[in-house]
């Protein structure tokens, strides 16, 4: 837990607590191994894939400009194609692990890969205010203990993993 500092009026100074220190990224994120296709394997519930009810994917490939197309894909509650395309910038090229993306120029959102497994089979994204939160896999289905093992690590980095609903994905 962080503390800090409150000014009250000109003169009146109140301590008060954060509960949550700053969300960390992976060190090190190599773009060129990232591209490709990701399956949504859980996610924190948001507004703009409530309509997404399985086969959730995120496939990204790398610009001429060095920027990377999103494009998300899921089918709907009534079996219908949905589809978002977006792109994403890199904002700390020192370790490329924290993107903006956007699906609605000129506004981004956070996109910080928090979790990396070393061959990149899975990866954990979210953004510094801990509203969103994904779980993605390089295949279909992820193995249990994997899952857990994530889900384990999440209270450390300020998230609630029983918030998480899991994705359905068909093969």
């Amino acid at each position: 837990m962080r503390s800090g500092l409150l000014w009250m009026g000109a003169f009146t100074v109140v301590p008060f607590a954060l509960t949550e220190a700053p969300l960390q990224s992976v060190p090190r994120v190599e773009l060129a191994r990232y591209i490709g296709r990701w399956f949504e394997i859980a996610r924190y519930p948001n507004r703009f894939e409530r309509k997404c009810d399985r086969n959730v994917t995120a496939t990204y490939t790398l610009r001429s400009d060095g920027a990377i197309r999103v494009v998300n894909a899921c089918v709907t509650r009534e079996g219908k194609q949905k589809q978002a395309k977006g792109w994403a910038k890199v904002v700390d090229p020192e370790s490329g692990s924290k993107l903006k993306v956007t699906f609605f120029w000129p506004f981004f959102g956070d996109y910080w890969i928090i979790d990396l497994c070393p061959n990149y089979e899975y990866a954990v994204v979210g953004e510094p205010g801990r509203k969103y939160l994904w779980i993605l896999s390089r295949t279909a289905k992820m193995n249990d203990e994997i899952y857990a093992e994530i889900t384990g690590r999440l209270a450390a980095k300020g998230y609630d993993a029983g918030k998480l609903e899991q994705v359905q994905q068909t093969d």
